[in-house]
């Protein structure tokens, strides 16, 4: 896969691209990630890329033509344009079926607002969808573009040591992931629970889809109304509840 991103600040991209899981997917070419600094378009001779809006208001906006000239150079060369990906408060808040479907995808760019949002013919024109982190404001789209990229890379075969890893974390089902442990088997008189020890691939398998129903229950319980139980999942969570009265 091949991700483009348009921002003012490509030097916030340096850190997470230079450790772990991202660096080891951009070394194996599994991944390439290109940054373009949206001031190097600017026809201004002090690389202005805002201007006050319209009509009044507070803030300021990115301005068409250094966006324009930005996605035109990225696809001069391009058979068809990249499914182009809008950072931005205003738009849908991100799930994991976003990373999945997103990650099926050969190529994307991502547009990162800053100030007050853009020139509303920048959306118009280039952005094939919005999204956001969630309810709230940050101060640029450079956040939420990390967090697509690494929620997106990680479905990318090969990404991961262990591809059935991402198919087993909180979210892939609908559900919350159940808890885990690892060696030793007892620290500060806190033991590992029993089931686990044994070494029963089906005891275990059902002690975890009870334990991801247990937790979804208790932190995200509203995440249950939107998952279509199996029969047994709906006895799991039946015995979750009785033993919870």
């Amino acid at each position: 896969m091949n991700i483009e991103i348009i921002t003012l600040f490509p030097e916030m991209f340096e850190a997470i691209l230079a450790h772990s899981i991202l660096k080891r997917a951009l070394n194996k070419e599994i991944l390439t990630i290109q940054l373009h600094q949206l001031r190097d378009f600017s026809l201004d001779r002090h690389r202005k890329v805002d201007d006050y809006p319209f009509g009044g208001g507070a803030g300021m906006l990115l301005q068409p033509q250094p966006v324009f000239d930005a996605m035109e150079n990225i696809i001069k060369n391009l058979p068809t344009k990249p499914h182009t990906i809008h950072l931005s408060p205003g738009g849908k808040p991100l799930k994991q079926n976003d990373f999945e479907r997103l990650a099926q995808m050969q190529h994307l760019i991502l547009l990162c607002g800053h100030y007050e949002g853009m020139d509303q013919r920048i959306l118009d024109t280039w952005v094939d969808e919005e999204i956001s982190l969630g309810d709230f404001v940050l101060t640029g789209g450079e956040l939420p573009a990390m967090a697509l990229i690494d929620g997106i890379s990680r479905l990318i075969p090969g990404v991961l040591g262990h591809d059935e890893s991402a198919s087993e974390e909180s979210f892939s089902d609908g559900l919350l992931e159940y808890p885990h442990y690892t060696r030793p088997a007892t620290f500060k008189e806190m033991t590992v629970p029993a089931i686990l020890l044994e070494g029963n691939h089906a005891a275990i398998a059902q002690w975890r889809k009870k334990e991801s129903l247990r937790r979804t229950m208790k932190v995200r319980p509203e995440l249950l109304l939107k998952v279509a139980l199996k029969a047994k999942e709906r006895q799991l969570l039946a015995e979750i509840l009785k033993d919870e009265c």
